[in-house]
């Protein structure tokens, strides 16, 4: 299953309100990603945060289609509650207000993976 890895750049020092914000996070309606017809394309299988000075990297596991995730965070109340509790932190400002503002974002902001090992792909020496 894969991992995507998304950036935030946020003003330094301000770490524990960051984690305050995430603590209090509403978790999403449903895992199941749907396609633009509604059927199902992929699912959230987890998430982690992780901030350090000016950088907050977000880790998704997920299968499927990594498109649908834009989509589908753009329809969850929780996230847009806690895209605006985050805004004053931003250093920079971004619009995910709508489906094409959380695509646009979350096509911009994911990290190049450049490995992505797992017991499923190990082989023994």
């Amino acid at each position: 299953m894969p991992y995507a890895a998304i950036t935030y750049a946020v003003k330094p020092g301000n770490e524990d309100e960051i984690a305050e914000i995430f603590a209090n996070f509403r978790r999403v309606d449903s895992p199941v990603l749907t396609g633009p017809d509604g059927e199902p394309v992929g699912e959230l299988l987890g998430t982690a945060v992780f901030i350090k000075d000016d950088l907050m990297v977000r880790v998704i596991h997920y299968s499927g289609d990594f498109s649908a995730i834009g989509r589908h965070m753009a329809g969850q109340q929780g996230v847009h509650s806690l895209e605006q509790q985050l805004a004053p932190y931003l250093a920079q400002q971004r619009d995910t207000g709508d489906v094409e503002g959380f695509q646009h974002y979350f096509r911009n902001a994911t990290m190049r993976c450049i490995s992505q090992l797992s017991r499923d792909t190990y082989t023994p020496a």
